[in-house]
């Protein structure tokens, strides 16, 4: 049970935008890329955000659940995105891989190996990890990144992953249809 969604769920009472997304695609393949062009300034300035480091989920946007491998036909847009945002800039932030669901980090280790990208080891589930994602960027010198409002989320459910985006100021791209039908909320 993913107790931080459930928690972090009554957030919507009060505020139901926060789990609307910023941009939408269909699949991965259609991810915008660089993806300051998904999005307008929210600050009221004309032109796009400085998108810096790109949060990316795993299960369901980029891999099919469960499997530690990128989906075939994503693979080119994969190789796009860590060009575009290479070394601590990509990050995988998974409700499985990396966290204390994944014994030893075994999946996360296996999933770095296969992708060449960090995952983040985090205490807290989505969509209550977005300090733990906050201070891994700080920390590492070649993110550069100041402020949650230069990452973008990118994933496919609209309870974890878009509200994440919106609680931590960043911006949120929903994969609406995914690697396979799925009709889970959260």
């Amino acid at each position: 049970m993913n107790v931080s969604a459930t928690v972090n769920i009554l957030r919507l009472f009060a505020n139901p935008a926060l789990c609307l997304p910023h941009h939408t695609v269909s699949t991965f393949d259609q991810l915008p890329v660089p993806l300051s062009s998904a999005f307008r300034r929210r600050d009221g300035e004309k032109g796009r955000p400085d998108i810096r480091a790109v949060v990316l989920d795993k299960d369901n946007c980029f891999a099919v659940p469960k499997q530690n491998t990128i989906h075939q036909p994503y693979s080119s847009k994969f190789d796009e995105l860590r060009k575009a945002y290479p070394g601590s800039r990509l990050l995988i932030v998974s409700n499985s891989s990396g966290t204390s669901s994944d014994k030893g980090y075994a999946e996360a280790d296996l999933l770095e190996q296969n992708t060449g990208v960090k995952v983040l080891r985090h205490t807290t589930k989505k969509p209550g990890c977005h300090d733990e994602i906050m201070d891994y960027f700080r920390a590492a010198p070649d993110a550069n990144v100041t402020s949650p409002s230069q990452v973008a989320v990118v994933g496919d459910r609209l309870f974890t992953d878009m509200l994440m985006a919106n609680m931590m100021g960043s911006y949120g791209v929903w994969i609406k249809d995914g690697v396979v039908e799925d009709h889970g909320l959260v």
